[in-house]
């Protein structure tokens, strides 16, 4: 049966290929967008992507704004949707805490309390930080008691992006719990490109990786022979979000979206290095030393890397026996990371505007 969703953060890089997805399955899907005159070249980048752009509509909104920006025809047109997919937010390394508390956090409570309005379930994107539950506790975050947490703190110790992200996940949940509305969250690990073309866009920290490896600015890899930067490829990571809104068990439920074969840095770097033709780094820089490095003024900018982005390079393994339980039931099948991972490289060298080296 064909489904009528509201889609936030559509013309985004997992947007993209949520809406290809759907609309192939002959779902519907109105978009909120600040810029909706710009539908058209959506609607075709999703057709490239095997979508179909037709079932597409969109509104005028905005997540910075009180009411989500919507007067009383857009608020007709978002009417009674079967599931509120909520993938915007607001994205950059060093954005200031206000706009980020704004956009991300009070976007998000705003879409939560449409979504109960309206009788939709609601499907939230955050990301798999929030399964790593040691890391939470040292930035600060009380898990037993998430409200008695100081969130400017955490923004301190996380950078403004990340911490609103976290905020967001805690507030939305107990809004959502208060509100007694269903609410599904998935929680990717870093997104690879699109499994088998290798579809990627250049924003993603990824692509920005792979540029610095391709352009000869990785030296070193950061941290020791256990750290991995966990991965999910787009596809797979859209499929997941579809079966997980769509499925009722799932309603109340966190799904981590990360693929656990995903190598170590060490691997990856030579996986990728292997594919651009380059030399891959091969010691190791520990953490601490590349974050204190990060701090000196212009650091950043040569090295184009952010102190905030390593947070996720990290040591530790995830459960995902509930991810595989559900891909499992749905019948949908992991794709190779690793051939992955090489797609996307290839993509980016023959797309020379998307690597940044």
């Amino acid at each position: 049966m064909n489904k009528h969703c509201l889609v936030t953060g559509g013309s985004g890089f997992i947007g993209q290929h949520l809406l290809a997805l759907l609309t192939r399955q002959g779902h519907s899907a109105t978009l909120l967008m600040r810029q909706p005159q710009t539908l058209p070249a959506l609607r075709t980048q999703v057709e490239q992507l095997g979508g179909r752009g037709e079932l597409m509509t969109a509104v005028a909104g905005d997540l910075g704004l009180a009411g989500l920006g919507l007067d009383a025809a857009a608020r007709e047109q978002v009417r009674q949707p079967d599931v509120v997919f909520h993938l915007g937010a607001q994205f950059a390394w060093g954005l200031a805490a206000e706009q980020a508390r704004r956009v991300n956090v009070e976007g998000a409570l705003a879409v939560a309390e449409l979504a109960a309005q309206q009788g939709s379930r609601l499907l939230m994107v955050g990301g798999f930080m929030l399964a790593n539950h040691g890391h939470l506790q040292r930035i600060g975050i009380d898990l037993q008691r998430p409200e008695r947490t100081d969130w400017d703190k955490v923004y301190q110790r996380t950078g403004a992006y990340e911490g609103s992200k976290l905020e967001a996940h805690f507030r939305v949940r107990v809004r959502m719990a208060e509100l007694q509305a269903p609410l599904t969250m998935v929680h990717p690990a870093t997104v690879c490109g699109h499994s088998r073309s290798g579809h990627i866009l250049p924003a993603q920290p990824l692509a920005g990786l792979i540029g610095n490896l391709a352009g000869g600015l990785l030296g070193a890899i950061p941290g020791s022979a256990a750290h991995w930067l966990p991965l999910v490829s787009v596809d797979f990571l859209a499929e997941l979000i579809v079966a997980a809104a769509f499925d009722g068990q799932q309603a109340g439920q966190e799904i981590l979206a990360l693929d656990a074969a995903t190598p170590n840095l060490q691997g990856m770097l030579q996986q990728l290095a292997h594919t651009l033709g380059v030399s891959a780094p091969s010691r190791h820089m520990p953490i601490p030393l590349l974050r204190a490095l990060l701090k000196i003024p212009g650091v950043p900018r040569l090295l184009r890397t952010d102190a905030e982005s390593l947070d996720f390079i990290q040591t530790t393994r995830f459960n995902t026996a509930a991810t595989q339980a559900l891909a499992q039931r749905h019948q949908l099948h992991w794709p190779d990371i690793g051939q992955a991972l090489q797609a996307t490289a290839r993509y980016l060298a023959n797309e020379p505007s998307a690597v940044q080296g």
